[in-house]
């Protein structure tokens, strides 16, 4: 097996199944309860290593992951083609328990083992990417669960942001800024959120992690105008409660692979 592949998740759900038995049985998420999303992002050489992600995903990891329940899995690129263009995998579990379950099942599904075969078994004289890193998100109480655009309006263009605070009160005072107005004033705009997620384990920390989407990159532009220039925005900006509560931003503009659900 590739262990590559399954450490960072391997690791994540072992930590979560010492807190889930100290802490009590985790139920499955429903309208109360938010989301857990594993974002993963593998590094690549060459085209080839990105057609060998996305071929995985096509046709081993998003047939195995929905065959468990865990639904729609995002798999995205960036924008402008390059020989090292990462990958971004977004992968929502209704449960903290859920995601920690992941790997055992996974292991027990015989299909998945065998499509899935190559990619898992990539040698070091043919690696499949060249690093991977996972992070695991819990979703904001201001927007619990994730949000696929409708048909009608099916973005083309996705962007990545992630918001890093100096400190772990002031990241969280960064989020009470998005929920008091910042969520609201973006879907107004037409940003079209599709999900926000604070870090609870990854890198960077403290931080908050979210995407928006767009028709296309005028209109994307266009709505982060709109978002600017809201009165809203603007006196939640100049509130002196939410002053320095971030000192970085990495953004990350995306399209969708041909494995993509979202």
């Amino acid at each position: 097996m590739h262990t590559r592949l399954f450490l960072p998740i391997i690791a994540v759900s072992a930590f979560l199944t010492v807190l889930l038995g100290q802490t009590g049985r985790v139920t499955a998420a429903d309208s109360d309860k938010p989301q857990y999303y594993e974002l993963r992002t593998y590094t690549t050489k060459s085209a080839e290593q990105q057609q060998r992600i996305n071929d995985y995903w096509q046709q081993a990891g998003v047939p195995a992951y929905n065959r468990i329940g865990v639904k729609p899995i995002g798999v995205f690129t960036e924008i402008q083609d390059s020989p090292t263009n990462k990958i971004y995998v977004l992968i929502p579990c209704d449960s903290a328990e859920a995601f920690a379950a992941i790997p055992a099942k996974l292991a027990a599904d015989k299909n998945y083992q065998k499509a899935a075969a190559e990619f898992l078994n990539a040698p070091k004289t043919n690696p499949a990417y060249e690093s991977l890193q996972s992070s695991l998100l819990m979703a904001f109480d201001g927007m619990k669960h994730l949000v696929v655009p409708p048909p009608e309006k099916r973005p083309n263009v996705f962007e990545l942001r992630t918001y890093i605070s100096p400190s772990e009160n002031t990241g969280l005072n960064k989020i009470k800024m998005f929920e008091s107005g910042e969520i609201t004033v973006m879907k107004e705009v037409g940003l079209a959120p599709i999900f926000y997620g604070r870090t609870v384990i990854g890198s960077p920390m403290p931080s908050l992690v979210y995407m928006t989407c767009g028709e296309d990159m005028d209109a994307h532009k266009k709505h982060w105008a709109g978002f600017g220039s809201a009165p809203v925005w603007k006196q939640l900006k100049d509130d002196p409660q939410y002053k320095d509560n971030m000192n970085g931003i990495i953004k990350a503009i995306l399209k969708r692979t041909p494995a993509s659900q979202i």
